[in-house]
C-alpha cells in the first residue's frame, strides 16, 4: 500500500552508479530519505486487495537488523532526515516490548534529528500503551481505512469479519491521546463513484489529510476487476469540483498537484533523482524502488540487492546498477522523461506497477500512470476550463 512517503518524490542525492561506473540513467539517487521497514510479517486483517504475501505468519525483525539499519542511516550522513516507515504487515502486531527494542537502535539518530519515525497501521490494535509509545518516539501516524462501513467492506479479518468498528475505536484512541493522523483510503471499483460520500466521511473523521490510492493489480492482488481510466478521471473530477465548491478536506493527491503547479510558476521546481526507497524485510533482505516488491519471487528477476546484516544500504546502492530490474527501471525512467508530457509532475511513478502489470520494468506507461497521475491532471484541467470565464 503506497504511503505518501513511499511515493517517488524528489530526493536529495546523486544518481546511483552502475557496475561499469556509469550512472543508472541519471535519475535514481544513491542516497535514501525514505526507509521502509518490516517489524513483523503478520497482519491481523485479510484485505481483499492486499499485495503482501505470507502475511498470516508472525516473523519478527531482530535487534541486529534494526541496529544495521540505524548504522546504514548514520553511514550515509545526509544533511536531510530519513523517515523510517514501519510497514509491510501490521506493525502494531509486533509485541510492544519488542518494538521498543527495535526503536532503541534508532534513538541516537532521532534525538539529533537524523531520522523521524512513521507508521502505517489499520488502527485495530491501538491501545493506551501503543499511544504512549507513538507519542514518546514522535511517530507520524497513518491510518488505513477506506471510508464508512459500507466502503470499508474489503477490509476484513481472517475470519471474514468486518473491521470498521475496530478501526474507529483505534481512531478514537488517537484523538483522545492528541495524536494527529493522516489516512490512506484504497478506492475500489465498488467505491470509485462515491467521492462526495468519502469526502464528507473523512472531513468528519478529523484526519490531517487523506490520500486516495486507486486499487491496483499488484503482488498478491492480481485477480480483482480493474478500475478504468474513465472511472478514475470522473473520480478525480468530482474531488476537484468538491474543492471548488468549498470542501476543506486536505487531499494529498490534489495538494501534490497544486504544490507542483505553484512551484513551477515560481520557477522553483528542482528535479532531483528518484529516491530508491530501500525496503527491508524482517530478516534484513533489501529491495529498492518499490515496497511492493518485498517478498516477491520471479523467474526473471532477483529483487533482493543484499542483506543489511552483511552489507550497509549505501554500499548496496553503490552497486545497485548491476541488478537487472534496476537497470531496466532506469532505462524506463529515461523513456518517461524523454516522451511523457506528464513526467515533470509524475517523475516516473512506481516500479512495482510496471512489473505487476506487464512482467517487465521496461514499459514507460502503466494503468497506475493513467489512473492516478494522468487522470488527476486531466480532471484538474477540465475543472479549471469549465470555471474559466469566457473571453470576449
Amino acid at each position: 500500500m503506497k504511503r505518501d512517503s513511499a511515493d517517488p518524490v524528489s530526493a536529495h542525492g546523486r544518481p546511483a552508479a552502475t557496475a561499469d561506473g556509469d550512472r543508472v540513467s541519471g535519475l535514481i539517487a544513491d542516497v535514501f530519505h525514505t526507509l521502509v521497514t518490516q517489524p513483523t510479517t503478520l497482519c491481523n486483517l485479510d484485505c481483499a486487495y492486499c499485495y503482501l504475501p505470507d502475511r498470516k505468519r508472525q516473523r519478527l525483525m531482530t535487534a541486529d537488523v534494526a541496529a544495521a539499519l540505524a548504522g546504514s542511516v548514520a553511514e550515509q550522513d545526509s544533511p536531510y532526515p530519513v523517515e523510517v516507515v514501519w510497514h509491510c504487515g501490521e506493525p502494531l502486531a509486533t509485541p510492544i516490548g519488542h518494538m521498543r527494542s527495535l526503536l532503541t537502535a534508532f534513538e541516537p539518530l532521532r534525538r539529533k534529528g537524523a531520522i523521524t519515525h512513521g507508521v502505517q497501521t489499520n488502527a485495530t490494535l491501538l491501545n493506551d500503551a501503543w499511544c504512549e509509545l507513538l507519542t514518546e518516539y514522535g511517530f507520524h501516524v497513518g491510518v488505513s481505512i477506506d471510508g464508512p462501513a459500507a466502503c470499508n467492506a474489503a477490509r476484513v479479518d481472517w475470519a471474514g469479519r468486518p473491521s470498521h468498528e475496530r478501526i474507529m475505536r483505534g481512531v478514537a484512541r488517537l484523538r483522545d491521546a492528541g495524536i494527529p493522523f493522516t489516512v490512506i483510503c484504497v478506492v475500489t471499483p465498488d467505491t470509485i463513484g462515491r467521492a462526495a460520500e468519502l469526502v464528507r466521511y473523512f472531513t468528519d473523521l478529523g484526519c490531517a489529510s487523506v490520500g486516495f490510492n486507486l486499487e491496483e493489480q499488484e503482488g498478491a492482488n492480481a485477480f480483482r476487476a480493474p478500475i478504468s481510466v474513465e472511472q478514475s478521471e470522473a473520480f478525480w473530477r468530482d474531488l476537484w469540483r468538491l474543492r471548488q465548491a468549498g470542501a476543506r478536506l486536505p487531499i494529498r493527491d490534489l495538494d501534490r498537484l497544486c504544490d507542483w503547479i505553484g512551484a513551477t510558476r515560481a520557477g522553483g521546481v528542482d528535479q532531483r533523482p528518484f529516491d530508491p526507497i530501500p525496503t527491508v524485510s524482517h530478516d534484513g533482505d533489501v529491495v529498492i524502488l518499490s515496497p511492493e516488491l518485498l517478498g516477491v519471487r520471479s523467474p526473471d528477476y532477483d529483487f533482493v540487492i543484499g542483506n543489511v546484516r552483511r552489507q550497509s544500504i549505501p554500499a548496496m546502492l553503490a552497486r545497485a546498477g548491476r541488478m537487472r530490474y534496476v537497470r531496466e527501471f532506469g532505462q524506463a525512467l529515461r523513456g518517461c522523461a524523454d516522451t511523457c508530457e506528464f513526467y515533470d509532475f509524475c517523475q516516473g511513478a512506481q516500479a512495482g506497477n510496471r512489473y505487476f502489470e506487464t512482467g517487465s520494468f521496461t514499459v514507460s506507461e502503466t494503468a497506475y500512470c493513467r489512473n492516478t497521475r494522468q487522470a488527476l491532471a486531466r480532471a484538474a484541467i477540465a475543472c479549471l476550463t469549465q470555471q474559466a470565464p469566457e473571453r470576449r
